[in-house]
């Protein structure tokens, strides 16, 4: 019997499987059978396993053929069990040599003509293979993704010759290219850029420093989508554990192009059409959504009335836990979901709301109903309202007064996500029970506004203490070991009983 080395990954977890190949004598004809609870892409991996040993001259002998991916209790998904198989085939047909092969993880598609082509995952899957002491085979267009784990033996061949010409000693393959990754974002865009709009400029700089979730409220064309989009250009770069764990989740996605490990803090626009696998993940194959697609980043969601309410209730429970469970019938995946949600939103379905010369003859009847779409409890959640006004054309125009720049910006999140860091080993936004009680502790004086502000505003629990969170993180933007009063009042000020002149009520 034959045994080689592939993988699965159930969510972020990596499951060894071991590919089993047997010829069994006593037929008159050949029989391949593929057993191991394999689900139907990787039992169709015996008519294009055929069609390869057709185009290698090669042909199964007149005996049973099995194939077991063991352990048999696991479901096994994806074409990328293709390659081990057909590995697994050639050792038993003394093509290959067994020894070395058993020192690979291998895995990859296989086209008829014998061609290798990418699969998913293979930059886990390299990670995995080299804290276990072994090499991995891949598929030639993806052996850059596999250098980037730091793993030096590494095999990519783009046709089955080349691997048998390899371990033949014909024709060594060369050692994959590793792909430099791009540490500055390419999308050219910059916080100068944005005329007026001071009060959304601060709260989207206490967002930034301490990974806090922001609304903006304004009518159309304020600048909302302008100001979200520009958010990453003011956080801090990305840590090479934050680096390594998204570009993971891109390359279990399959979204993990050949520029390089994701460096750049990631920004998801999501639709408000999409569906609730589409936002959480999910599928057959339980891939990562766009919460997780945005985990060390950004997930924008605007117009936030217009997303289904049970779409939107999904955020609830990755906004506290910082990571989303799919549950499916045959299996439960676990991703990582810690992402800075921005939203935005119009007051009304025109927009125009307290616009005597724009807004229709509903409002604001309409308004209610439109801003009722958001459930209480969601609300409840984001840290940041913020109303932003309509820059006046003049202002877009005469503003002569220098812009603040993104790089200026950033300067001051650094230093006060480095206070943090350096304070409780994480963000403000993350501290909770004990751990706020200790970095967050208020004078007896701010104790009782607080709790003073809080009956009178009807405050919740959860939003009493997301506002310790934010007057903290308002401090150390002070570069303050104490908060205080105006830190307080402030973020206060970003929590009214209702988010201002648009009157969205909580």
């Amino acid at each position: 019997m034959i045994s080689l080395n592939s993988i699965i990954f159930n969510g972020m977890d990596a499951t060894a499987i071991d590919v089993q190949v047997q010829l069994s004598s006593g037929l008159s004809k050949p029989e391949f059978n593929i057993i191991g609870l394999a689900d139907r892409a990787v039992k169709e991996s015996a008519e294009r396993i055929r069609n390869v040993l057709s185009a290698l001259n090669l042909s199964l002998p007149s005996k049973r053929l099995t194939v077991n991916l063991s352990p048999a209790d696991v479901e096994k998904s994806g074409s990328h069990f293709d390659l081990p198989i057909l590995c697994g085939i050639l050792c038993a047909l003394g093509v290959l040599p067994v020894a070395e092969l058993e020192r690979y993880v291998i895995l990859g598609e296989v086209g008829l003509d014998g061609a290798i082509v990418k699969t998913d995952a293979v930059l886990p899957a390299s990670v995995w293979a080299k804290s276990h002491g072994l090499g991995i085979i891949c598929p030639s267009a993806q052996g850059g993704e596999a250098r980037m784990s730091g793993h030096d033996n590494i095999l990519a061949p783009s046709h089955v010759t080349q691997l048998i010409n390899h371990f033949a000693g014909r024709c060594l393959l060369s050692p994959p290219e590793l792909v430099e990754s791009e540490n500055e974002t390419k999308s050219g865009v910059d916080m100068s850029e944005v005329h007026g709009q001071s009060a959304a400029k601060r709260a989207l700089e206490i967002a930034a420093a301490g990974g806090h979730a922001m609304l903006m409220v304004g009518p159309p064309g304020s600048g909302k989508t302008m100001l979200a989009s520009r958010l990453p250009t003011i956080m801090p770069e990305m840590t090479a554990t934050e680096i390594l764990e998204t570009s993971t989740i891109y390359s279990i996605a399959g979204q993990l192009n050949n520029n390089g490990l994701i460096s750049s803090r990631p920004f998801r626009s999501v639709h408000h059409t999409s569906s609730p696998v589409a936002l959480a993940g999910g599928g057959s194959d339980a891939r990562p959504g766009e919460i997780s697609l945005a985990h060390n980043g950004v997930l924008f969601l605007d117009e936030l009335p217009e997303f289904n309410r049970a779409t939107l209730e999904i955020l609830r429970q990755p906004m506290e836990s910082g990571r989303i469970l799919i549950s499916r019938a045959r299996r439960n995946a676990t991703y990582p979901a810690r992402f800075q949600l921005i939203a935005a939103m119009n007051p009304c379905p025109c927009g125009h709301l307290g616009n005597a010369a724009l807004s229709c003859s509903r409002a604001p009847r309409c308004a209610e109903a439109y801003q009722n779409k958001i459930s209480g409890p969601l609300l409840d959640r984001i840290d940041l309202h913020v109303d932003v006004d309509a820059v006046n054309p003049w202002e877009m125009t005469s503003d002569s007064t220098p812009r603040e720049t993104s790089a200026e910006i950033r300067a001051r999140v650094v230093a006060a996500r480095n206070k943090q860091i350096a304070r409780q080993g994480k963000v403000n936004a993350m501290l909770d029970g004990a751990e706020l009680e200790r970095f967050a502790a208020l004078s007896e004086e701010l104790t009782a506004f607080l709790n003073s502000a809080a009956e009178k505003m009807g405050m919740s629990a959860r939003g009493y203490n997301r506002i310790k969170r934010l007057a903290r993180t308002i401090a150390d933007l002070r570069g303050s070991d104490d908060i205080a009063m105006s830190d307080l009042a402030e973020a206060l000020s970003y929590r009214p009983i209702n988010r201002g002149k648009y009157g969205v009520k909580l």
